[in-house]
C-alpha cells in the first residue's frame, strides 16, 4: 500500500467511496458529490492553507482517502483545519485509515496551521480509536446534532494540536 497526494485519476474512486459513506451515518450528506466537485477539491489542495487530499492505493486501486480543509469560513479560524478519513468498505481493518492519517497529519504538522479537528458520528468505535491513536483528544459531544436514516445522531468532536 502506498499513500500519496491524490491524482486526477483518483477522483472517481474518491467520489464512489464517499457516495457509499452517504448511505451510513458516517457523514451527514444525504448523497455523494459529483466527480466534478471532487475535482474541485483536488484542484483547491494548498499546503499553505492546510488543504490536502491523499489517497491510499494498492497498485492502481484506491483503498481510501484522507482530506483536510477549512474548519469554518470565518478568518479567525484560518489556523484550524477539519480532517476526515474514509476507507472503502472492503478495505477496512487493514491499516488503511492509519496510514492515511499518518501521512495527512505528518503534512499538517509540517505546515502553518495550529489545530486539527474532526467529528465522529456515534457510535463508531473504530473511528474513535483511530483518532485517539493519532493524538486527537475528545472535546465533547453534540447530542442529536444530525438527523439521518430516520433518527437523530450524536457527534463526538476531537482536536489535535499541530506541530509548528
Amino acid at each position: 500500500m502506498t499513500v500519496e497526494d491524490a491524482r486526477p485519476e483518483d477522483v472517481p474512486a474518491i467520489a464512489a467511496i464517499y457516495a457509499a459513506a452517504t448511505l451510513t451515518p458516517a457523514t451527514f450528506d444525504l448523497e455523494g458529490h459529483p466527480v466534478a466537485w471532487w475535482q474541485e477539491v483536488l484542484d483547491a489542495s494548498d499546503p499553505a492553507s492546510g488543504r490536502h487530499l491523499f489517497t491510499a492505493r494498492d497498485g492502481e486501486q484506491v483503498l481510501g482517502y484522507a482530506r483536510s480543509g477549512h474548519h469554518r469560513a470565518k478568518p479567525a479560524y484560518d489556523t484550524t483545519c477539519e480532517t476526515s478519513v474514509y476507507v472503502a468498505v472492503e478495505h477496512r481493518g487493514r491499516g488503511v485509515g492509519d496510514a492515511l492519517y499518518a501521512a495527512l497529519l505528518g503534512r499538517l504538522d509540517a505546515g502553518p496551521l495550529r489545530l486539527a479537528v474532526a467529528g465522529v458520528t456515534l457510535p463508531n468505535p473504530a473511528s474513535e480509536r483511530l483518532h485517539l491513536a493519532h493524538g486527537f483528544t475528545e472535546v465533547g459531544v453534540f447530542h442529536s446534532v444530525g438527523f439521518k436514516l430516520g433518527r437523530p445522531w450524536d457527534v463526538r468532536w476531537f482536536q489535535r494540536p499541530l506541530a509548528r
